[in-house]
């Protein structure tokens, strides 16, 4: 017993002056870190930007192969109602409820074609066998969904938030500006802008 008592005693630990030049290493290590884990960060956000820019402009070759030329950038559609272009590129991509573009589309908010009926609406009066026509003759969606990056209005701004312009429009929303939403706690960007170039 005695001699377990002594090896006790003469256990040699670390004095205060090696616990403190220690930690200031692993403190300078964890400075140097945090910087470049920072900028690999932002390096990720950056290629991922880039790659859903590329999409969108493989996807709008796409669309103006197909319907020759591209859609419009106005900021009001034919009955003077407010539609700009970044929902007018969503829907041209993905359609205005995701499930394609409608080739009778007119870019009109309501989604309304040429014969009256809402042509992204299956409630609109459609009877089913005229729905999934209307569902055969859609193309796309141009954009896989999963990279499309595509939001509600009213999931960005709210409902009181975007003023004139229908709150379900949907709209591509960037990388970069990820910011966590109050109206649905979810991190989503900032919509991407659209104009068709005035040749």
């Amino acid at each position: 017993m005695k001699r377990l008592i002594r090896q006790f005693e003469n256990k040699v630990g670390f004095t205060i002056v090696e616990l403190l030049t220690v930690m200031s290493i692993i403190v300078i290590l964890i400075g140097l870190l945090v910087p470049a884990l920072n900028m690999a960060n932002r390096y990720a956000k950056d290629v991922k930007q880039k790659a859903q820019f590329h999409g969108i402009d493989v996807a709008l070759q796409l669309f103006s192969s197909e319907f020759e030329g591209y859609p419009d950038s106005d900021y009001l559609d034919e009955v003077s109602q407010q539609y700009p272009g970044a929902t007018r590129l969503c829907e041209a991509m993905v359609g205005q409820k995701l499930l394609g573009f409608h080739p009778d589309s007119r870019f009109r908010s309501d989604g309304l074609g040429p014969a009256g009926m809402d042509l992204y609406d299956e409630t609109a009066g459609w009877t089913v066998p005229q729905w999934q026509d209307n569902l055969r003759a859609r193309r796309g969606p141009y954009l896989q969904l999963e990279k499309a990056n595509a939001y509600k209005l009213e999931d960005i701004y709210g409902t009181a938030g975007t003023g004139d312009i229908a709150s379900d429009l949907f709209v591509l929303c960037d990388e970069y500006a990820r910011v966590k939403r109050k109206s649905t706690g979810r991190r989503i960007g900032m919509p991407i802008l659209y104009y068709k170039a005035d040749t």
